[in-house]
């Protein structure tokens, strides 16, 4: 019996793609800022040692950032699909992940107070972790 793959957790892993992006190109901005301006020194950029001002060294620690925990959640999203456990529990928390990324890049680039950035950063790393759980559960 051929079954058919659900593949609406690829939404909100493009909406974390577009995420990636965004923060991307806020950082190229400040880079660019921070190079025009005389903030930093271009040497500053072949090694990103030394000094930097925050508008720079935020959106730089928090793009790279985009490229650690959150390759478990693309990873856990392409299990559920693989798996059939894509359903609307799986679709919702994957969502619910999404809006806590883009709260704690909101906060993180911004405001950054460390308290909130903390708290989006865990409810997103307790989302991950039910959504795995999730799918051995229905596997």
């Amino acid at each position: 019996m051929k079954y058919l793959m659900d593949f609406t957790l690829l939404y909100p892993m493009f909406a974390m793609v577009v995420l990636t992006f965004v923060v991307g190109g806020i950082t190229l901005r400040a880079r660019i800022r921070g190079a025009q301006s005389g903030d930093v020194k271009m040497g500053y950029f072949k090694t990103m040692k030394g000094e930097a001002p925050d508008y720079i060294t935020k959106p730089v620690r928090h793009f790279n950032n985009l490229f650690e925990t959150p390759t478990l959640f693309y990873t856990v999203c392409l299990a559920a699909m693989i798996t059939q456990a894509s359903g609307p529990l799986m679709q919702s928390l994957a969502w619910l992940y999404v809006a806590f990324r883009c709260a704690h890049a909101y906060i993180h680039i911004g405001p950054n107070k460390v308290i909130h950035r903390m708290w989006a950063f865990l409810f997103s790393f307790v989302v991950i972790l039910v959504m795995w759980i999730t799918v051995l559960v229905q596997i």
